[in-house]
């Protein structure tokens, strides 16, 4: 994320304001109430004395006021501590203070147009809400404080991002409520990575669709937008390298870094993926000479012949444009289901593949080795370029004459593919994985090879990120943020017209908020599910 923070677009303008006024009529609603008196606030409690006794009286204590009720928000808040008090809620006069020129102006700025109230660089009053980074505050990069109390809310934190997911419980729990309950939250993420997959290389999904779920996105807390742009059904990202493989139906560079700088104001971080030696097909119908074919002369969809230079030059060239494009410091290389590798008798199917594996690697080498050097070879592409290299866990070989390189993380979604392998022996050999566990995460259109579509229910009551495969999680010694440091939904577009990008947004909706909830505290949930429905449809804007 870049430290000049006062310089990045916001994305979040005139019309994003005129957005957050419809989304807070109901608090506007409630602002109009205290200022006609239907509602006390602190200042009012304090300018109303109690009437004295009458005569022959005996004046007897105020009652103490009803402890606050625990504010609700997707993901739940971790850690509150109830106060006594009427609580908060937003009038004609509140502010939204910080430094206008410091590093929380961007999130002053968005909270104060969903508030549809004004900026000011104080000092604080009552009524306002006050934002304020704090060196040694609790909870990480990621954590917050927020205290409501006398009247005002306080939110702190050690980074931007940690205040910026405090303004999102304040959003939310005004949604819920009307008002925030007097008392305070200390809240933190479990695991440091959360996010979305979108296959937008199958179904071409446009940009404005593509900054709706940036917003859905940060109200959630999540924090990685994964963009599967290529694959065989189309290329979707404009490309000054190489055009020719580029999809009509594409995201303009422009319009990729509009939609980056709106996910940085949203601290959202945008991963690329593009997936080799596999899934290529787009790539291919302008480079067919570089299809691999069979041991019959049948060329195989999607698959690139590895052992060719060009190949590997014309991937390279790509890699390195969307290293330069993204400032992602991850970028994925795909590495799943290469077609030579899911046959049963590989060497007898690509019987020039093998040939090739024996001549670099020896006579006990195969065409895993191949692959696997294939991939450590781009690997060693966006490495150059800072990125760390994220990869699927079927690209991953174990057993062969030529090793995966380090450093990359895994991202571990089958058990189904030949030669996949449990999520515990990759852990075992000293592998991060990051929980893509196709059973619950995937959400793939047409519900093809037995997929059906997830309503959220079963991620919420039984996954959490340590659940990497089938339903039973890693052993504990690995089941922690360390090595398994977060998980994705992930949207497929197998079957791309089997729903529009409306239906898709609806659809993901709920299981969207399950994931959220899951990856911020894999707890057994407070809620049941069916309340926790009732409150998504609450809070969702």
């Amino acid at each position: 994320m870049a430290a000049n923070r006062d310089t990045r677009p916001s994305g979040r303008h005139a019309s994003d304001r005129r957005h957050a006024r419809q989304r807070y009529a109901v608090v506007g609603a409630v602002a109009l109430t205290v200022a006609a008196g239907g509602v006390f606030t602190a200042t009012q409690v304090q300018d109303e004395p109690p009437s004295p006794p009458g005569p022959g009286t005996t004046a007897s204590p105020s009652p103490r006021p009803s402890p606050a009720p625990e504010p609700r928000s997707i993901p739940s808040v971790r850690e509150w501590s109830e106060g006594r008090g009427p609580g908060w809620a937003p009038d004609g006069e509140t502010r939204v203070v910080a430094d206008p020129d410091g590093p929380l102006a961007d999130e002053a700025r968005l909270l104060a147009g969903e508030l549809d109230v004004e900026t000011s660089e104080g000092p604080a009053r009552a009524g306002d809400v006050e934002l304020a980074l704090e060196e040694d505050a609790l909870g990480g990069r990621e954590g917050y404080v927020l205290n409501t109390s006398d009247g005002r809310v306080e939110i702190t934190g050690r980074t931007d991002a940690g205040v910026f997911y405090g303004t999102r419980t304040l959003v939310q729990s005004l949604r819920d409520r009307d008002r925030m309950s007097e008392g305070e939250i200390r809240d933190s993420p479990d695991r440091p990575q959360r996010g979305l997959l979108i296959d937008t290389a199958r179904k071409h999904f446009s940009a404005d669709w593509l900054e709706d779920r940036l917003r859905e996105m940060a109200d959630l807390k999540l924090n990685q937008l994964h963009l599967h742009f290529a694959d065989d059904q189309g290329f979707r990202i404009e490309s000054e390298s190489h055009p020719e493989v580029v999809s009509e139906q594409h995201l303009t560079k422009d319009e990729v870094r509009d939609l980056l700088a709106l996910a940085e104001s949203l601290h959202i971080t945008v991963i690329p993926e593009v997936d080799s030696p596999g899934h290529l097909g787009a790539v291919l119908a302008a480079h067919p000479d570089l299809q691999l074919r069979d041991a019959s002369g049948e060329p195989v969809r999607g698959a690139i012949d590895i052992t060719d230079p060009e190949a590997a030059r014309i991937l390279d060239d790509l890699l390195n444009e969307y290293a330069e494009l993204f400032p992602s410091p991850w970028l994925h290389l795909g590495g799943d289901e290469y077609v030579p590798l899911m046959r049963s008798d590989p060497a007898a199917s690509f019987p020039d593949l093998q040939a090739a594996a024996e001549e670099e690697y020896g006579a006990g080498a195969g065409i895993q080795d191949l692959a696997t050097a294939w991939l450590n070879d781009r690997a060693a592409t966006v490495v150059e370029q800072g990125k760390l290299p994220q990869v699927w866990n079927d690209g991953m070989h174990a057993d062969g004459e030529v090793r995966p390189s380090r450093p990359r993380e895994v991202t571990y979604w089958t058990g189904r593919e030949i030669g996949a392998r449990e999520p515990v022996s990759y852990l075992q050999e000293g592998w991060d994985l990051v929980n893509l566990n196709s059973k619950y995460l995937y959400y793939v259109l047409g519900e093809p090879n037995e997929f059906t579509y997830p309503t959220g229910e079963a991620i919420y009551e039984e996954w959490t990120p340590d659940v990497l495969r089938g339903s039973e999680p890693v052993p504990e010694e690995y089941a922690n943020a360390d090595r398994i440091p977060g998980g994705r939904f992930a949207v497929w577009c197998d079957l791309a017209d089997s729903q529009t990008p409306a239906q898709v947004a609806d659809g993901i909706r709920l299981p969207l908020n399950a994931t959220a909830q899951k990856l911020w505290d894999p707890a057994e949930p407070k809620l049941s599910w069916d309340r926790f429905t009732e409150l998504a449809d609450r809070v969702d804007d």
